[in-house]
C-alpha cells in the first residue's frame, strides 16, 4: 500500500500512538510511580535540564526548517536540500527523536529509555520506506543526495560544509 504523499501509510498513526504511550510512561514513571528513575540521583538536575534545553533547541531548529520545506499536503516536486535537509534527510523525525531523548534524560527514566529504542526503530523503519519512494521518484538525483547527506547524523566535507 503506497501513500500519495510519499509517506508510510501508518507513519502518522504510529507516531501518535508512540507519542501517547511515551507521554503516559514518562509522566507516570517520572512523577507518580518513580520506578526506574533511580539514576536521576547520580546526575545533577542542572546537567539534565541543560541537556533537555539543548535537545529542544535542536529539535525546534529541525522542526522549523523542515516544516518550511514540506508544509501542507502539497509536497515539493524536487529534492529539498536547503535548511535542515542539507544536514540530515529526515529532520522532522530527528527533531521528534530529540524531544523524546531530552525528556528521557531530563528525568533519567529507564522505562522511557527502553521505549525510546522502540521509537527510534519505528522512525528508522518509516524513513527507510520513504527513502525507497524517493529513490523511485527521483532516481539518481536522490541517490546522490542520500550519499552526501546523513540519515540521522550530518555528514560534513573537509571544509565543514554539509
Amino acid at each position: 500500500m503506497q501513500d500519495k504523499k510519499g509517506e508510510h501509510p501508518l507513519g502518522d498513526a504510529g507516531q501518535l500512538i508512540l507519542f501517547g504511550i511515551f507521554l503516559i510512561t514518562w509522566i507516570l514513571d517520572s512523577f507518580v510511580l518513580r520506578r526506574s528513575i533511580f539514576l536521576a540521583d547520580s546526575i545533577p538536575l542542572l546537567i539534565r535540564l541543560i541537556f533537555l534545553a539543548t535537545a529542544l533547541a535542536a529539535a525546534f531548529f529541525l522542526f522549523k526548517s523542515g516544516h518550511e520545506a514540506v508544509i501542507g499536503e502539497q509536497r515539493p516536486a524536487k529534492i529539498i536540500s536547503a535548511g535542515a535537509f542539507g544536514y540530515v534527510r529526515h529532520p522532522l523525525y530527528l527533531g521528534s527523536m530529540l524531544v523524546y531523548l531530552g525528556l528521557t534524560v531530563s528525568t533519567a527514566s529507564l522505562f522511557c529509555l527502553a521505549l525510546l529504542v522502540v521509537i527510534v526503530l519505528f522512525y528508522n523503519y518509516i524513513a527507510a520506506y520513504e527513502e525507497k519512494l524517493m529513490e523511485a521518484k527521483f532516481g539518481q538525483a536522490y541517490i546522490a543526495y542520500r550519499e552526501k547527506t546523513g540519515k540521522w547524523i550530518p555528514r560534513f566535507d573537509r571544509k565543514g560544509q554539509p
